[in-house]
């Protein structure tokens, strides 16, 4: 059987197993660098991402997850967890350090603070459906590299149009929380990775 893991320092960790564990994966709560091995792909929760980077290294996971990743790990990573996978930050705290899996470039807090925290009607790009999503403090993509592909975009106060969900290769990043939203697609699609 698939087995799933969520990271399990900080965030939305009971949300994403439900979620996972819906389309019949099982899930492992990973706490520990041993329990990498055990799994056939993790997702990064929504949470806060400076606490689970501080985390990370505090737990000894950070590089065995990058390690983990780069060799070929499918990974989704959720707010804070786009955050975590990015290569560059926007408006990041000093010291704080993401895995750089995904070739883009991150705005924390790009939709603003918690209270403009809101749900949205979104376009899934991949099919050209409709998709509910919810933003808690949601980042979103300044710019991205060569092979990511654009799954589904927002438009900003300012009027501008920005992605919210990406992937490159096998590593998924949305600014919004498909976990709260009940949206299948995007957990789907992590295990389709596998």
């Amino acid at each position: 059987m698939t087995t799933v893991g969520v990271l399990a320092l900080q965030g939305d960790v009971r949300e994403h197993a439900a979620a996972v564990s819906a389309l019949g994966a099982q899930v492992s709560l990973v706490r520990r660098p041993r329990e990498l091995d055990e799994v056939d792909a993790i997702i990064l929760p929504g949470g806060e991402s400076t606490t689970i980077d501080k985390l990370l290294r505090a737990f000894d996971l950070r590089d065995p997850l990058m390690a983990r990743i780069e060799a070929g790990l499918p990974v989704l990573g959720s707010c804070a967890g786009m955050i975590l996978l990015a290569t560059e930050l926007v408006d990041g705290i000093e010291g704080q350090q993401t895995l750089e899996a995904i070739p883009m470039t991150v705005r924390r807090n790009a939709f603003g603070r918690q209270v403009d925290s809101a749900e949205a009607s979104l376009t899934w790009l991949p099919d050209g459906s409709p998709m509910e999503a919810t933003f808690i403090r949601a980042p979103w993509v300044e710019s991205y590299g060569e092979g990511v592909e654009v799954l589904a975009t927002a438009d900003g106060a300012d009027g501008t149009t920005h992605a919210v969900a990406v992937q490159y290769e096998n590593r998924l990043a949305t600014a919004f929380h498909p976990e709260i939203s009940d949206e299948p697609r995007v957990h789907q699609r992590l295990l389709e990775l596998i």
